[in-house]
């Protein structure tokens, strides 16, 4: 198949750009990684947390919950070391009450109109827990599934889940890895890498928070973003994709040059009104597959600055619209509106309802492969 060759071909080409870009360091430092018991859900599945350090000082924690990064720790312009990400600091409150933060999201990440899809002539039916909308997996998705531990090696850590078929009303038994690589050019490399026994569709992504004030100090909006994306995706009243693939030249959604996330954040654009702020799908001007920077955000106080690199064809923008105060997190951080960003990299939502999108069918005999960076550096 087609796009077997060429997910195969952009997994060794993303494979081997990173590890060009981390050999000059990486390979003569000693990488670090430590787990310790992170308590357990209620049906008494034990939750393991994973620490990798590097030797700049830079930490990622990591549960089997969820596959679910805790927390990010990068130093600023001073070399002051702390949290870039939202979260908690026990499995309890993840279980509780969390908007997704640091998650694996799946099988199908983003919305699904009305829960349907047909495929090879077949009807499914999906949860519909989102204003009517299928939303991010479904009442129980990866993100609320305990995952196996593959490997653990210095600096490298590989979850695996079974979404066995189904599973939230998808097709197929789906057997889905995802590895955690943390270098010594403090980048953590998340590789997907999935196979099924039936047609489903598949479109996996991290859903951390950021914050690059560091313990979330103050909201983004003074962030400056720019995203290598000349279009997005509009959406109608349910945030559903209109099947359109707009411009951004010269509007609110233009951040083909560095702007700050609060700009035109309020602006009376039909778009920004439907969303409450940015809750959209950008896509990338780039061949499918290529593996490419899509995004730089910089946070002027502390000097910080992430840098995104994917295979993906776009990413969902999401400033924090719906958070309200009223979950309170590590630090004792209240979760405010826009308290946080996402840069979510994926397929477009709702594509298995759009032929015009790029396709999210995984067959058997193919293999699916992702890959996303998430650089961290000062200026």
């Amino acid at each position: 198949m087609k796009k077997t060759v060429y997910r195969l071909a952009t997994a060794f080409f993303a494979c081997t750009f990173f590890m060009g870009m981390a050999q000059s360091k990486s390979l003569k430092t000693n990488m670090l990684i430590s787990e310790k018991p992170f308590g357990q859900t209620a049906s008494h599945e034990a939750v393991t947390l994973y620490t990798l350090k590097n030797s700049h000082g830079m930490e990622v924690q990591i549960m089997n919950y969820g596959a679910i990064i805790t927390k990010i720790m990068v130093p600023d312009k001073n070399n002051q070391i702390e949290d870039v990400v939202l979260g908690f600091d026990t499995v309890e409150e993840y279980i509780k009450d969390s908007p997704y933060f640091g998650a694996i999201v799946g099988r199908y990440g983003n919305r699904i109109a009305a829960g349907k899809f047909s495929l090879d002539g077949k009807s499914y039916t999906l949860a519909a827990q989102n204003n009517g909308q299928h939303l991010h997996g479904g009442l129980k998705g990866f993100d609320k599934k305990v995952w196996k531990t593959v490997s653990q090696k210095a600096g490298s850590l590989t979850l695996s889940y079974l979404s066995k078929d189904g599973e939230e009303g998808f097709p197929g038994n789906l057997e889905i890895q995802v590895t955690y690589t943390l270098n010594d050019d403090n980048a953590i490399a998340m590789d997907y890498v999935a196979k099924t026994d039936q047609a489903t569709i598949l479109n996996i992504c991290n859903h951390s928070y950021f914050n690059l004030t560091g313990n979330v100090k103050r909201d983004v909006l003074d962030h400056s973003i720019q995203l290598n994306a000349p279009f997005f995706i509009p959406v109608d009243k349910v945030l559903i994709p209109t099947g359109e693939v707009k411009s951004v030249k010269g509007g609110p959604f233009d951040f083909t040059s560095p702007k700050k996330i609060g700009q035109d954040i309020n602006a009376s654009e039909e778009q920004i009104v439907i969303g409450g702020g940015y809750d959209h799908c950008y896509a990338f001007d780039k061949a499918p597959g290529a593996f490419g920077k899509i995004a730089r955000v910089e946070e002027p106080s502390s000097g910080r600055v992430m840098e995104v690199f994917t295979t993906e064809p776009g990413v969902q923008f999401y400033t924090g619209n719906n958070l309200d105060g009223h979950l309170v997190g590590k630090y004792g951080a209240k979760y405010i509106k826009r308290s946080g960003f996402c840069l979510e990299t994926q397929h477009y939502p709702d594509s298995p309802n759009k032929p015009n999108f790029p396709s999210t069918v995984l067959r058997p005999g193919e293999t699916y492969t992702s890959k996303t960076v998430y650089q961290f550096s000062v200026r």
